[in-house]
């Protein structure tokens, strides 16, 4: 985290990687996002799960080991645990302490589930616990985190995925579609203040494990979306000319300088089947909400035919 951070600081513009948001109180602040009225992304990716979970289940199938990276409180994966009945359920976060208190919560009110949690940064490594029981890999990454990737660094993210499920292998992937820019400026500016908070946070957190003075009540909460790149940007924007240290290093702001914390790229059908196959995965059944604000795709792995690809994410 320091050696991410003072890089992303020095940089021209300055950028912060949105996994440094998620520690107990970010993962915390996030799951209040999701009760938003404005953030219809949850709203829409439950209702696909929930009107479509035993046609998901039968394409996961009974016994599968199912890994969850970026699993947080595990609420999605709910509604999908009486219809696949996995053999195994491998919750990955990196924030240690909420994936302990979540992985104990979710073994309370499934005793006959097989839990393996492992705190594990997938951005850098998809690494899975030892003494897993056999069975066929599927991952389920909902959410659509996978638009908080670089197009390109997504790719290599579900090559990744590729790799770890390996051939005949499955994913279940949430992704956020493209749609009216007011609708997706509201979605990331609630009225609450919640993704204003979790955006501050960033800095609340530097501040605590890093030896740093932001004043939080010296930046403010920017987000919009971009229609040319198809992707909501957010930043923190210095409110006055200030000077800040981070580890014993001085950083300056000029009023108005802003910091990027996150990216969340929108995909159509046919951009995000395309980035898939790229990465080796072949879409085998797609659902949507009635109002077509999102998709979930089931993928499989045929092969894993080397193509350039890395999965080493910055």
């Amino acid at each position: 985290m320091r050696t991410a951070v003072l890089e992303g600081l020095r940089a021209d513009p300055p950028a912060i990687p949105p996994r440094f948001f998620y520690d107990t109180r970010g993962s915390e602040l996030f799951e209040a996002i999701c009760r938003q009225p404005e953030y219809y992304l949850p709203r829409a990716e439950r209702q696909i799960l929930r009107e479509n979970a035993a046609e998901i289940g039968d394409w996961l199938g009974d016994g599968c080991v199912l890994i969850e990276p970026g699993a947080g409180a595990s609420v999605k994966v709910r509604l999908l645990l009486e219809y696949a009945r996995p053999g195994a359920y491998v919750p990955m976060d990196i924030a240690g302490d909420f994936l302990r208190r979540s992985a104990g919560r979710l073994a309370e009110e499934y005793p006959w589930l097989d839990i393996h949690a492992a705190c594990v940064d997938f951005c850098h490594a998809l690494d899975l616990p030892e003494g897993l029981p056999a069975g066929r890999r599927v991952a389920f990454f909902p959410g659509s985190s996978l638009g908080n990737f670089e197009p390109r660094d997504a790719a290599c993210f579900l090559r990744g995925i590729a790799r770890m499920v390996g051939p005949g292998g499955g994913l279940l992937i949430g992704v956020d579609t493209k749609k009216d820019s007011d609708r997706l400026n509201a979605a990331y500016n609630d009225c609450g203040g919640v993704t204003a908070a979790f955006n501050l946070n960033l800095l609340d957190r530097i501040n605590r494990e890093l030896g740093a003075n932001f004043d939080l009540d010296q930046f403010e909460h920017r987000a919009f979306y971009d229609e040319d790149l198809g992707r909501i940007e957010m930043h923190l924007e210095s409110r006055r000319e200030q000077r800040v240290r981070v580890a014993g290093e001085p950083f300056d702001f000029d009023a108005g300088t802003r910091i990027h914390t996150e990216c969340s790229y929108k995909y159509s059908p046919a951009e995000f089947t395309t980035l898939a196959e790229r990465a080796g995965l072949r879409l085998r059944r797609r659902w949507q909400d009635r109002e077509c604000l999102f998709a979930v795709y089931y993928l499989e792995c045929d092969s894993l035919k080397p193509d350039g690809l890395e999965f080493a994410l910055a």
